[in-house]
């Protein structure tokens, strides 16, 4: 679905990316994961054209990547996009957020409460809670207010920026059986940015881990174990072991 060739990115005098090429499969879900600042998030937003790239091509579907105009707009609502906090309008109810962009393609009302109660379905919501400010919902209901505006125009790709990286434990693993359980039910493409390894192996088909803009490993989890291709990455896996319990003696 998506294929990078050469792709850099700098932001003044630091390099969030070196030149690199990957390729993210169609119908499966990719997990970027890394240590903090290593490019994950930024090489989500080459993805939706969000950025551009100062070196390199994105394809997608097989054609390179609009830089602007109409033609990056049907890209984009092919693209569903939520990222941590969920990035909801803090003036808008619920439900708003999630069909503002239906309105502003002037879908008919009927086919915007169609795909409204099709959503709620999905995510197991509560109708009555997305009458709801945003300030009046719990960061889980509006991670997932933030998962059906993303999924409001069935996108064909789903790319999520840390969806679940500012909730609190139970809610989020609650939320990521849910997630496993969507991704399975639609079939998209997903891409998704984490730093927990559990989660990327939870959540992902495979997973690319990067470090300092690069892209160290791709491949399953029982891969990075068994072939690492480089120190850095068993000492990754190694620091994201649980800690005992009990404290030795």
């Amino acid at each position: 679905m998506f294929l990078l060739e050469g792709v850099s990115k700098r932001f003044g005098a630091a390099q969030a990316l070196h030149p690199l090429d990957l390729s993210l499969p169609k119908g499966a879900t990719t997990v970027l994961i890394g240590p903090s600042g290593c490019g994950k998030s930024t090489l989500l937003r080459l993805l939706n054209g969000l950025l551009r790239p100062d070196t390199g091509r994105v394809l997608f579907d097989g054609q390179p990547l609009p830089e602007d105009g109409d033609a990056l707009l049907a890209v984009r609502q092919r693209v569903g996009y939520a990222l941590q906090g969920g990035g909801l309008f803090p003036h808008l109810t619920g439900a708003r957020n999630v069909t503002l962009m239906a309105r502003h393609l002037r879908w008919p009302e009927a086919r915007i409460r169609e795909r409204l109660a099709r959503l709620m379905d999905l995510t197991r919501f509560p109708a009555e809670a997305l009458e709801r400010l945003p300030g009046e919902l719990s960061g889980g209901q509006r991670q997932r207010v933030a998962l059906m505006r993303a999924l409001m125009l069935d996108p064909d790709v789903l790319l999520l920026d840390e969806p679940l990286g500012a909730l609190d434990p139970l809610v989020r693993h609650d939320l990521q059986t849910d997630l496993r359980g969507i991704f399975e039910r639609l079939g998209k493409t997903v891409v998704l940015v984490t730093h927990d390894l559990a989660e990327a192996a939870f959540l992902g088909d495979g997973i690319v881990l990067m470090r300092e803009g690069q892209v160290v490993q791709q491949g399953t989890l029982d891969d990075l174990e068994a072939r690492p291709k480089d120190p850095f990455v068993t000492r990754f896996i190694q620091a994201q072991r649980p800690l005992p319990l009990r404290r030795p003696g």
